[in-house]
């Protein structure tokens, strides 16, 4: 062990000499208190370190001993339904052990290897071995098996042994190859290095969240990447608790990065409670979440989103699509600017450190959906929110998240004032994956993309009118233009706005929201006929089908879509009987 002494301490940010020979990101115990932290810089006058706790107090002299390692998160069985900080210490354990307050130095194993887990093996002896061999499977939770897997580094061999099936700890051998190599059910990676895999796979498959302003308007691919940014109240967090509880990935990794504690506070005290719409179990069976608030070490929030990441890649390469909620990206971004400022670089845009595109570029491209080491596709879809100050998109943090990501999922504040959720503007939002979901949605329905590319038109040239109406009102527009006003409201009131305490609506299926869409469609078509066939608009506005029509999301559940269908055929009938009573006028 390479032990130096503190020469100098900046905050979070301490210089140590005597640690020759010690590497780039290694691992060191600061202090008398040995509080973890990282080399992050050397040069002939010492190793720069990064501390992960709170070093108040500490003074130059103070011994720091080098553990020769790079930070590295512990992967096993456990992992699920835990809650950890930024550097994968479990708090519920701290809190159990040292109380509500953690101590400086406090440490925990961050799975405990004396658990005991049923293993069944899924090699047997003389079987092949390499990087990414399913070696045997773990009942983890209810909702998710756990693959155990030979590690990436794994030389290829063939299995010497293997275990039976069984109870063990987590740091029992399981299995051995002729290569000379025993396999655990735990293993080690470093954070800040992606774990390989075989080749990158096209993202043909959505992500549904069951949001429709996203699913129809928005789409995401597994393994995409997205970006939620929005000013204070817009509702970013509240956006990514949705997505978190309802998309249909199989694993979720919540990072809260920088957030303030009531709203992680709330995270932790709901997520517990809430259950999986898809399976009726609690929804904890398959998340990990990962607590860093803004009153915790701030290097700690700045390698808390690899630590989240670094989770989310070990349960891809069992072949599970994982969804990680990052928020948010710029409370990271600002830790880094703060680190930047305690080493004394040559800042770039508004402070912000010039290699902050490098960052964001090295974190949005671990996502993807890919085919792993032992063959199996598995997905990491990364939905960052960003927290630009005063809701300005032009700041450096958004204007580089926009280079990596391509969902764009723009939070509009007057949206958000006027209880319009989930706030995301159709307007200033768009999404690069909907030429490449066209041939999965033809499989919902094929006419999916011609009704979002005609909703979104009536969209923006609603907003275009609505330029017009604020200056000379809107009684001045031609009926065919205020029919446009009606429909978009339709769309806005009846289709776009969900309810997150609505027990039918919070959620909605792909069939339910296309039937949705159709009908508000099919009411303009209809609408725009009769008015050409001479019906004056307010007669059209009058018709009690419009009302039901901004209804039916709350009325209709998931899987009663034929109450859609029964809607369908009252607008038609509606419309009929207009069609039929000028005719009957002309007779008399």
């Amino acid at each position: 062990m390479i032990e130096g002494r503190i020469t100098r301490v900046m905050g979070p940010v301490v210089v140590a000499g005597g640690l020759g020979g010690v590497g780039l990101f290694d691992v060191v115990e600061v202090g008398e208190a040995r509080l973890a932290g990282e080399v992050i810089k050397m040069d002939d006058g010492g190793a720069t370190i990064q501390v992960y706790e709170d070093n108040t107090g500490m003074r130059p002299g103070e011994i720091v001993r080098s553990l020769g390692v790079p930070l590295s998160v512990t992967l096993g069985p456990g992992l699920l339904g835990t809650i950890y900080d930024g550097i994968q210490r479990p708090l519920e354990r701290l809190k159990a052990s040292s109380g509500s307050f953690i101590a400086a130095g406090t440490k925990s194993e961050s799975l405990p290897l004396d658990s005991v887990w049923d293993f069944a093996p899924a090699a047997s002896v003389g079987d092949p071995v390499g990087p990414g061999t399913l070696l045997g499977v773990v009942r983890e939770t209810e909702l998710v098996e756990h693959r155990v897997m030979a590690p990436p580094g794994a030389r290829p061999g063939r299995v010497s042994r293997i275990a039976p099936r069984g109870r063990y700890a987590l740091r029992d051998i399981v299995a051995s190859s002729d290569a000379g190599e025993d396999f655990r059910l735990v293993q080690e990676w470093p954070v800040r290095r992606p774990r390989p895999s075989r080749r990158r796979l096209a993202p043909t498959e959505p992500l549904m969240t069951g949001l429709r302003v996203i699913d129809i308007l928005f789409p995401i691919s597994k393994g995409g990447t997205a970006a939620i940014p929005g000013a204070f109240g817009t509702g970013k967090t509240m956006t990514q608790h949705a997505l978190a509880k309802f998309c249909d990935a199989d694993i979720i990794v919540y990072v809260g990065c920088g957030e303030r504690g009531n709203e992680m506070t709330e995270v932790l005290t709901e997520f517990p409670h809430l259950v999986d719409p898809r399976t009726g179990r609690s929804i904890m069976e398959r998340t990990v979440l990962i607590a860093n608030t803004s009153n915790m070490p701030v290097a700690a929030r700045e390698v808390s989103i690899y630590t989240g990441i670094t989770l989310a890649e070990y349960y891809r390469d069992m072949g599970y699509d994982v969804a990680v909620m990052a928020d948010s990206t710029s409370r990271w971004a600002e830790a880094l600017r703060e680190l930047s400022g305690r080493l004394e670089e040559m800042p770039a845009e508004e402070g912000f450190p010039a290699y902050l595109p490098t960052r964001l570029a090295e974190f949005y491209e671990r996502g993807g959906r890919v085919e792993t080491l032992g063959g199996r596709p598995g997905s990491i879809s990364i939905i960052g929110a960003v927290s630009p100050p005063g809701g300005d998109f032009s700041e450096p943090v958004t204007q580089h998240t926009k280079r990596f990501i391509r969902c764009f999922w723009g939070l509009d504040k007057d949206l958000a004032y006027a209880r319009h959720y989930p706030a995301i503007s159709w307007i200033d939002s768009y999404s690069e994956y909907v030429e490449e979901l066209k041939d999965w949605w033809d499989g919902v329905d094929p006419a999916w993309f011609a009704l979002r590319s005609r909703a979104m038109e009536l969209l923006k040239r609603e907003q275009r009118l609505q330029q017009i109406v604020r200056l000379i009102g809107p009684d001045a527009l031609p009926d065919e233009q205020r029919l446009i006003l009606i429909t978009a409201d339709l769309l806005k009131n009846g289709f776009l706005q969900q309810s997150s305490f609505d027990e039918v609506d919070r959620f909605c299926s792909p069939r339910k929201a296309i039937l949705l869409i159709r009908a508000i469609m099919d009411f303009h078509t209809r609408a725009e006929a009769a008015i050409k066939g001479g019906t004056p608009l307010p007669r059209i506005a009058s018709l009690p089908v419009r009302e039901r029509l901004s209804r039916l999301k709350s009325e209709v559940s998931n899987e009663g879509a034929e109450g859609i269908e029964a809607a369908m055929r009252e607008v038609a009938a509606a419309f009929d009987a207009i069609g039929r009573a000028p005719a009957a006028e002309e007779g008399r």
